[in-house]
Formats: structure tokens, sequence, C-alpha cells
């Protein structure tokens, strides 16, 4: 009986360490990618993603309808890449990850400043991939707002 406690406590805490080094690698991948953007440092910020990466926005038509606006990753790269090392920085805090063997969602209330000016607020929803044993950024879709930011 006590081999078979010992037995489960060690599956109990081992499990709990993978589940928890699971959910610190996807954090770290995001991380990365904010780090890149503040450094303004383009081939950092391109290892975090995926060869498909898509990025997304929801906003608003002039007619406050809500609509979904492809955005170029090459571009958002390029731009960061000559952008001011500090004026871009994004201040997520994660309210929510989930993990499914090779698949990762993560939920990321953000507030943007752009050169220590607040810019805007909203949410971003990561969709990660592991590839060869390294989580990568497949898919990222945001919402955008000046007001009733909740982090």
């Amino acid at each position: 009986m006590k081999q078979f406690l010992i037995v489960l406590t060690l599956t109990f805490f081992l499990n709990e360490v993978y589940a928890q080094s699971s959910e610190d690698s996807v954090k770290m991948v995001i991380n990365k990618m904010f780090a890149a953007m503040k450094s303004a440092d383009g081939a950092m910020l391109k290892s975090t993603f995926s060869d498909s990466i898509v990025f997304q926005s929801i906003g608003r038509s002039k007619e406050g309808v809500a609509v979904v606006r492809n955005e170029n990753p090459d571009g958002f790269i390029q731009q960061v890449g000559k952008s001011t090392p500090g004026s871009l920085d994004e201040r997520i805090v994660f309210e929510t990850i989930k993990i499914d063997g090779p698949l990762a969602f993560a939920w990321t209330p953000y507030k943007f400043y752009y050169n220590n000016q607040f810019s805007h607020c909203g949410v971003n929803s990561f969709q990660l991939v592991k590839l060869n044993g390294e989580w990568k950024i497949q898919y990222i879709i945001d919402t955008r707002r000046k007001q009733d930011c909740i982090n």
C-alpha cells in the first residue's frame, strides 16, 4: 500500500510538472513574440511564427459593423523590424491556456502602447502548433478598441 501511494504521488507530481512546463513553453513563445516587438527584432519575431501563420483583426467599419481584416505577416515583421526599439509595447495578461497534444490556445487581454502612449486595448486569441518539438504561433486574431479595457 505504501509503495502504491508513493507511485500515485509521483505520478500526480510528474503530471503537474509536465502540464505546468507545457503551459510555460506556450507562454514563453508568446512572450518572445512581444519581446521581439519591443526590441524591434524582426528575425526574432519571425522565429516565433509557423511558416503559414495567419493574422486577423476584428474591427469596426465606418458604419459601426464588425469586420474581420486579414493582415500580411511579412509586412508586420518588416514593420516591427523598422520600428524604434522600445516604441512597440504590448502588455498582456495570460487569462486562459489550453493544450491538447500539438495544439494550444491562449487568450490574452492586452493594452498596447506606442512610444509610451496608450494606443488601444483588446484581446489576442492565439492558436499554436508544436512542430519538431517547438511551439510556433499559427494563428492570431485580436480585437482593438480605445475604451473599456479589461486589464
